[in-house]
């Protein structure tokens, strides 16, 4: 099912450095190999997202891990407002430091229930 999301065409005009091919991630606006790229929809599938973003894999793990699917569908549907909560904001100063293909597994907030 995962490699169906990954192959279905970004609706979004992707986001490129001037200069640079490739994607880059708009959370933490570095770019994303190839062997990193995962497609997040802004709006869960389960609550009737179509639209899909490329993100760096981490930073995609690292929203799930914080946000369950209802919040990610009301409240954090963008990467704007993603970026801009407290949480997300301690991680994207952390994962900027580390080169393009870092990864890391990513654990569950002790606030989602699962």
């Amino acid at each position: 099912m995962l490699g169906k999301v990954r192959q279905k065409l970004i609706l979004l005009k992707p986001r490129h450095l001037k200069g640079q091919e490739g994607l880059v991630c708009p959370i933490c606006e570095r770019l994303i190999p190839d062997s990193q790229k995962d497609a997040h929809h802004l709006v869960p599938k389960s609550k009737g997202g179509k639209i899909t973003e490329y993100l760096h894999r981490i930073c995609h793990k690292q929203i799930h891990a914080l946000f369950t699917e209802s919040e990610l569908a009301q409240q954090f549907n963008t990467a704007e407002t993603l970026k801009n909560h407290p949480e997300m904001g301690k991680f994207i100063t952390w994962v900027k430091s580390k080169p393009d293909q870092f990864y890391e597994r990513t654990r569950k907030s002790a606030r989602i229930k699962s």
